[in-house]
């Protein structure tokens, strides 16, 4: 874990030192933007470790070890990786309904009012990590030492990631395992060969309603307004 305590204590010569995003006070809703902003967290946070483990530097001037795919694919077109690197794909989104608050609809706000809420909707990435090398087994290098990185360091919080996004509290990175049908399924999907790949589930992002409005106490009940039956 201490190979790693350092991605968060960096200067400002390599991109990793902008694993949080400046927002402009009009921005005040961070959720807007919140999965765009957690990957860009995560692919600068393992690039960083990447770098690390083979043999380089966080400020060594090479291209990047972790990229998002080529943006300027057609719709029609297989997916393209970028060679000599490994290529981070959300392949998935899922809503974790498990860890489900007693009254979702109520939070209690920072004055200690309780606000009017729609519920938090937990989320679960699925993130395919594939890499593209001309030497075969220099591709599996980088997935194992990837691999290595989120075994050393399985959950990001703020104690070991206080760079984590705003309304990010907790991601914990779960290796998946795939049927020889599923892994057929996701490569079918992107249109494109197999490569060397991972897939990882990440839990939880949380996207936090911020239009509350305050909870009204009922004061008063009267039996008048009770209908037992078909009584009108």
């Amino acid at each position: 874990m201490a190979l790693f305590a350092s991605l968060f204590q960096l200067d400002g010569h390599h991109d990793s030192c902008q694993a949080t995003q400046t927002v402009s006070p009009e921005d005040s809703d961070p959720s807007l933007s919140m999965i765009g902003t957690t990957l860009e967290f995560i692919r600068i946070y393992l690039d960083g470790g990447l770098r690390l483990l083979m043999g380089g530097s966080l400020d060594d001037g090479t291209a990047s070890k972790v990229v998002f795919p080529p943006g300027n694919q057609a719709p029609v077109d297989s997916i393209a990786f970028t060679s000599g690197a490994v290529t981070l794909l959300l392949v998935n989104v899922e809503e974790e309904r498990i860890f489900r608050d007693a009254d979702p609809y109520r939070r209690v706000n920072d004055e200690g009012r309780t606000d009017s809420v729609q519920p938090d909707i937990r989320l679960v990435l699925y993130l395919l990590f594939v890499a593209r090398f001309t030497d075969y087994a220099q591709g599996w290098n980088h997935l194992s030492a990837l691999l290595s990185q989120l075994q050393a360091v399985p959950v990001l919080d703020r104690e070991t990631a206080p760079a984590l996004p705003a309304g990010v509290e907790r991601l914990a990175f779960e290796l998946v395992s795939q049927s020889f049908t599923e892994l057929n399924d996701v490569w079918n999907a992107l249109r494109t060969t197999h490569h060397p790949s991972l897939l990882y589930r990440v839990r939880l992002l949380s996207l936090r309603d911020t239009s509350a409005s305050p909870s009204i106490p009922i004061t008063e009940f009267s039996p008048a307004f009770v209908h037992i039956g078909n009584r009108p």
